[in-house]
């Protein structure tokens, strides 16, 4: 099965940006290889820019006690396994605290580094990352992985307590859904949200499905489009096959 997202507030479009980045600059950072270093220096300048604008810490902060406060009120429940519950709020209380700890601006302790600020800058131009630009970074890049990967953990170690705390609140988005079994009819869908309130929505459907879903949505309604993947012609093209998907709604 692949799995698509779309997210319907602006909020859990920055959590998925940064979860992706997040996932990308950890494979990235513990490769051997400089040219792979590279890729997660890079990276991890976006992960820079992306935190600069928004208030992540006090948006997260709010969710996770929201969330522990639902969680709370499932004490004594016959329902609901005690360790698992118990489990859940430690891990929430302790995220909620690490976030709490984080001094200054997010990603302060990079913005300070002069010589990663000059990396930075130059990788916004076009190959100007090159040895004859930036010799103290080619020096770096040549220097032995494991150094490189010490440097690399220093600078992400004080961004790991956003990175935890969008894990949990986009693990729970995603648990609270209940999927539905839907048919795209010559690979149209659309349904009028008659109030409905979602933040995310979850689409799956069989990896053997050589289709490509367009997704669109407001507060009224939701549209999908399945289109053929592009071959010689460049145009995306409607697919005339019924698709069978399974689609989510999630909301905290």
């Amino acid at each position: 099965m692949i799995t698509y997202e779309y997210p319907l507030s602006e909020r859990v479009r920055t959590l998925l940006r940064l979860e992706d980045l997040f996932d990308k600059v950890a494979y990235f950072s513990s490769a051997q290889g400089a040219q792979e270093h590279h890729v997660a220096l890079v990276i991890l300048f976006e992960i820079l820019d992306i935190t600069s604008r928004a208030d992540l810490k006090f948006d997260l902060v709010q969710e996770l006690e929201r969330q522990r406060q639902i969680l709370l009120s499932f004490r004594n429940n016959p329902q609901i396994a005690e360790d698992a519950l118990s489990g859940a709020l430690l891990e929430i209380e302790r995220a909620s605290t690490a976030l709490l700890t984080m001094q200054g601006k997010i990603g302060q302790n990079l913005r300070e580094n002069e010589w990663l600020m000059g990396i930075k800058n130059r990788v916004a131009i076009p190959g100007g990352v090159c040895e004859f630009d930036l010799p103290g970074y080619h020096f770096w890049l040549n220097r032995d992985t494991a150094l490189r990967q010490r440097d690399l953990s220093g600078w992400i170690a004080p961004l790991v307590p956003i990175h935890d705390g969008l894990s949990i609140v986009l693990r729970l988005l995603r648990a609270a859904g209940r999927p539905e079994t839907r048919v795209a009819e010559k690979g149209a869908y659309q349904l009028m949200l008659a109030g409905r309130t979602a933040q995310l929505v979850r689409l799956r459907l069989s990896s053997d499905e050589t289709v490509i879903p367009e997704i669109s949505a407001n507060k009224y309604a939701l549209n999908i489009r399945y289109t053929v993947p592009a071959g010689a012609d460049p145009r995306p093209k409607q697919t005339d096959a019924d698709i069978s998907f399974e689609l989510t709604f999630c909301n905290l």
